[in-house]
């Protein structure tokens, strides 16, 4: 399972940020934060009450949508922190080539700087390219966010 599965994301265009700004009271588990300068999803989240020594404060723990690496943090929960913008959009897969992706875009327009990334969705892609027949189109789901992507996830045109 995917830290980003069955989710849905804002969109902007190309002049969106790359954050928004959101209160920390306001966070959800299940949500996405930065967290030491990394994308995350909010995987634990608790909050202690106003005492003697100042506010109420929220502990977060997150988990980098790329990496899987874990992050935790407290805050007060008046605090501002930022959320990622994160897209997740389809192109076809054209070509597997030293390591990287050749993809293409409704658009038409090629890119080829996203690594086959080494984890279980690298496995498949590269299971399902070396197996795939000649009229099988692959498609790649690929995650954005904070001027980072990496391939979630792959399939054939054949599969829904």
């Amino acid at each position: 399972m995917s830290i980003v599965d069955d989710e849905e994301f804002a969109t902007g265009d190309s002049g969106a940020s790359k954050t928004l700004p959101k209160q920390c009271s306001a966070l959800r588990k299940g949500g996405h934060v930065v967290m030491k300068d990394r994308p995350c999803k909010i995987v634990e989240m608790s909050t202690s009450k106003t005492g003697k020594h100042g506010s109420a404060k929220v502990h977060l723990v997150g988990i980098d949508i790329f990496t899987g690496k874990k992050y935790e943090e407290n805050r007060t929960s008046s605090h501002t922190m930022d959320v990622p913008v994160i897209t997740s959009k389809d192109y076809q897969l054209v070509d597997i080539k030293d390591g990287f992706l050749s993809l293409m875009g409704e658009d038409l327009n090629m890119f080829e700087d996203i690594p086959v990334p080494d984890n279980e969705v690298g496995r498949e892609l590269q299971e399902k390219w070396n197996s795939r027949g000649e009229s099988d189109n692959m498609i790649v789901t690929i995650l954005s966010a904070m001027d980072e992507r990496q391939a979630l996830k792959v399939r054939t045109s054949s599969e829904k």
